[in-house]
């Protein structure tokens, strides 16, 4: 009988490299935006060290030979490379980490060579140029799927994984199916990597403390400017000027909401005009070196009625209990608790409320691992985590039929319990430009 195999030796992982680093000893620190050589604020090669580590035992943990990324946020998570917001919807950068080589990276045209002369912690063999047809605007009878299916198809070879699953999060179906005409067995692999990501190291806490910062600065600038005749558009622009002026990478979106567009939520902005009386509200999602913010405040307009008051302390009141079962050691299910049940918005299902009153982990991507609401975690509760980082998230209609209140703060889970990071004043309702 012929020997059986041995299995593929995988890249030991380096404990040290696993370690957070935590100090919570220590308050979270919130530095410039600059380097310098008299205090230590983000430690990059530490952080680069961290994410492939993470992401070298998930992979082991699931089984799988290696893991193919077409997200961009998992991406940069392995790779450390970025190419900006253009790649954001374009399918078209791609990476590959076996568990017994080094990161593979394919980028659009001239990146790739950009990443060999600036991307020291990458092999030079190990970045190439890439393109699978941008979504479609180059034909698929050019071939580009099969050519790089076999390209990975000869990695998975070489590096000896071709005969356990691979990992595939995101992609277009072409793509998968050039894959498995290759003969390679292809298994989920987002929800691997949104394990990997979900516990934040201490220099992820930093970036998202500092992204944080930016957005107080930008309330700040938006509470002066808040007064009639001022657009919801106008908002939007100040406050993306504000954050590039700060040092922001990409403002992703600036929701600006006021007057009877406060409810239903509509989650967008017009260029309505802001009057006295409204309530208003806004959501401000940028990042600094990838990583983001979702962060609402909500204001009165020179005045605030009974009803918006209401409406606020109420959502404030979810807020706090929510907050305050973010804890290590708690279950999902028992922090969805302290949210409102959806008639008591006015939704008829938890599906029709979603995104109102929930929670969801925050890091280079909007949406992470563990996600927090009564649609989906009394089905499959999580255990928290320290180092964990969520925004928050709560809405309550007013009894006036068009106002509401909307609230966000980003916390970070310490052993003791949730550390809020949006430090603008959102206790009670502001009031701009009070008269």
């Amino acid at each position: 009988m012929a020997a059986k195999p041995e299995p593929p030796k995988f890249v030991p992982v380096d404990e040290r490299d696993l370690d957070p680093g935590h100090r919570w000893h220590r308050p979270l620190a919130a530095p410039g935006v600059t380097q310098v050589d008299f205090e230590e604020r983000v430690d990059f090669r530490r952080l680069h060290r961290y994410r492939l580590a993470r992401t070298r035992a998930a992979l082991a943990r699931a089984g799988l030979g290696a893991m193919l990324c077409f997200d961009q946020h998992n991406i940069r998570y392995i790779s450390s490379t970025v190419i900006g917001e253009w790649a954001r919807d374009k399918l078209i950068r791609y990476c590959l980490l076996t568990g017994t080589g080094e990161p593979w990276v394919w980028d659009f045209g001239s990146a790739a060579r950009h990443h060999k002369l600036y991307c020291p912690w990458l092999r030079e063999d190990h970045v190439r140029a890439g393109n699978p047809g941008m979504r479609g605007a180059i034909g698929p009878k050019v071939g580009l799927f099969e050519q790089a299916a076999r390209e990975i198809k000869d990695i998975l070879v070489q590096e000896g994984v071709a005969d356990m699953p691979l990992g595939l999060d995101v992609c277009e179906p072409a793509m998968l199916f050039a894959l498995q005409k290759e003969g390679i067995e292809v298994r989920d692999g987002q929800q691997t990597m949104l394990e990997a990501r979900e516990v934040k190291s201490h220099d992820e806490i930093v970036l998202l403390n500092i992204a944080a910062a930016m957005v107080d600065g930008a309330y700040q600038a938006i509470a002066e400017a808040l007064r009639p005749g001022v657009r919801e558009s106008d908002i939007v622009a100040l406050a993306a000027k504000r954050l590039y002026e700060m040092g922001s990478d990409c403002v992703e979106a600036v929701n600006a909401i006021a007057g009877e567009r406060c409810s239903p939520h509509p989650h967008n902005f017009t260029d309505r005009l802001i009057r006295p009386g409204d309530q208003a509200y806004f959501d401000v999602i940028h990042s600094y070196v990838g990583y983001r913010t979702c962060y609402y405040r909500t204001f009165a307009v020179g005045r605030a009625t009974p009803a918006q008051v209401d409406a606020y302390k109420r959502a404030r009141e979810w807020m706090d209990g929510a907050i305050s079962m973010l804890k290590p050691g708690v279950t999902t299910d028992q922090v969805a608790r302290m949210f409102p049940e959806c008639t008591e918005i006015g939704f008829e299902t938890e599906m029709a409320a979603f995104g109102l009153n929930f929670c969801h982990g925050l890091g280079l991507g909007l949406h992470e691992r563990p996600l927090i609401s009564r649609l989906n975690s009394f089905i499959e509760p999580y255990e928290l985590k320290a180092g964990m980082v969520f925004a928050v998230e709560t809405f309550c209609p007013a009894k006036d039929g068009v106002s509401a209140a909307r609230i966000e703060e980003e916390v970070v889970l310490t052993p003791e319990g949730a550390k809020i990071i949006t430090l603008f004043p959102a206790n009670e309702l502001p009031v701009a430009h009070a008269w």
